[in-house]
């Protein structure tokens, strides 16, 4: 049998925790359907140090606990099932899952956005003991330590650059001779001092002692095998948003990333997009919540009309 509520929410991530305490303050049934467990991948991170309200940081996973306490507190529920379908033009609109099917009166995308990995062996297993993809998130960590960077675009320019600040030294590891970053990038990587390029070298292996040690590279060009000892690696070789359930239904930009503006509103009545899997100029847990409670106004004045 399928179970129906006013609001679906596909994602259980600080953008759908969030939206889920506003929509169901605002008196709507609200389901949170989430494959893993709340936080999404902020749960992956180890402190948190830049959401307001926690002067000592607080750790990813408790973080995303405490936001799926606060929606089921107010009457939200949530399902801990894997999302296979969405069909998104009926009425009502139809999800999906593992454990059956949901239907809703409107659906809120929060599916977030994952980091693209090297694939190297231990690189999972070292998450939180020296291998990241976040320098805002998690640069904190390796404050005057060395750090290396994975990349050579705007991302890895990015966060070579947030790096530069907190760390002794900064290494910018390509396998290119150049970057792909755009130009206004170029000159303050230039200038900032502790900032070296690793030009052609491809990242063989992590060196790890149960926290990572360094780098086994390998020259692109000679063949030439070396090893850059380092406290962290910081991975930024692209995020590949979690959009292959709704690719020709709702609009994604030319990234894969579902447009939708500042009101979350997507091409589709009464489909809402929220946090890391939307367009938008910054990917944090504060814009990814603010997306949340913005969407919830939406989904009522929906529900409503």
């Amino acid at each position: 049998m399928s179970q129906q509520y006013d609001v679906a929410i596909v994602g259980g991530g600080p953008a759908g925790y969030t939206a889920a305490l506003y929509c169901v303050r605002a008196g709507f049934s609200t389901v949170v359907i989430e494959m893993l467990g709340a936080g999404g991948q902020m749960a992956t991170t180890t402190q948190v140090d830049n959401y307001p309200g926690f002067d000592e940081g607080i750790d990813g996973f408790t973080l995303g606990e405490k936001m799926q306490a606060g929606a089921e507190k107010y009457g939200a529920v949530t399902q801990f099932s894997e999302v296979t379908a969405l069909r998104l033009t009926e009425n009502p609109k139809r999800i999906v899952t593992t454990d059956g099917e949901i239907l809703a009166r409107a659906v809120v995308l929060a599916t977030g956005a994952s980091p693209k990995k090297l694939g190297l062996a231990d690189e999972q297993a070292l998450v939180g003991r020296g291998v990241a993809y976040c320098a805002t998130c998690d640069g904190m960590l390796y404050k005057g330590r060395v750090a290396a960077v994975a990349g050579g675009g705007n991302s890895a320019a990015g966060e070579a650059l947030t790096l530069s600040k907190l760390c002794s030294k900064v290494y910018i590891v390509h396998r290119r001779d150049s970057l792909r970053a755009d130009k206004i990038y170029l000159d303050p990587l230039k200038t900032a001092g502790n900032i070296e390029f690793v030009w052609n070298k491809q990242i063989d292996r992590l060196l790890q002692n149960g926290k990572l040690t360094g780098l086994a590279l390998t020259d692109r060009v000679t063949g030439e095998q070396s090893e850059l000892p380092c406290d962290a690696l910081f991975v930024a070789i692209g995020r590949q948003p979690n959009t292959a359930l709704v690719e020709g239904q709702v609009e994604l930009d030319a990234q894969g990333y579902v447009r939708a503006d500042e009101t979350t509103r997507t091409n589709l009545p009464g489909v809402f997009a929220v946090g890391d899997v939307r367009t938008k100029a910054l990917r944090q847990i504060i814009t990814a919540a603010a997306d949340g409670a913005v969407a919830s106004k939406f989904v009522e004045e929906f529900l409503l009309s």
